[in-house]
C-alpha cells in the first residue's frame, strides 16, 4: 500500500479528492447560509392562520383571521396553529433536504 494512499492511486488523486470533497463542503455551508435566508409562508384553515418561517425554524410571522377567534372554541384556533406550524417546519426541512440531495448527488454523505 503507497504511503497515505489506497493502492494503485497516486498521491495526485488523493490530493484532488480532498480538493473536491473541500469544495463540496464549502459549497454546502454557502447554500445552508443562503437557505437560512429564505422564508416560507404556511397557511391552515384555508387561509384562517398564516405562518411565515425562516430557514432557521424561526417564525416571523403569525396572523389569524378574525373570524376564526371564538372565545367558545379556543382549540380550533390552537390547532390552526399548530397545523400551520408545523408544516412550516416540515417544508423547511424539505426545502434543505431537497437542496443538499441535489448538491451531494445522492451520494447519501448524510448532510
Amino acid at each position: 500500500m503507497a504511503k497515505g494512499g489506497f493502492p494503485g492511486m497516486g498521491g495526485m488523486n488523493m490530493n484532488n479528492l480532498m480538493k473536491q470533497a473541500q469544495k463540496m463542503q464549502k459549497q454546502m455551508l454557502e447554500k445552508q447560509e443562503e437557505l437560512a435566508e429564505k422564508t416560507l409562508e404556511m397557511t391552515s384553515g384555508g387561509g384562517a392562520v398564516k405562518v411565515v418561517i425562516t430557514g432557521k425554524k424561526e417564525i416571523k410571522e403569525l396572523k389569524l383571521n378574525p373570524d376564526v377567534v371564538d372565545p367558545d372554541d379556543v382549540e380550533m384556533l390552537e390547532d390552526l396553529i399548530i397545523s400551520a406550524v408545523n408544516e412550516a417546519i416540515r417544508q423547511v426541512e424539505e426545502m434543505y433536504n431537497n437542496e443538499m440531495g441535489r448538491m451531494t448527488g445522492g451520494m447519501g454523505m448524510g448532510f
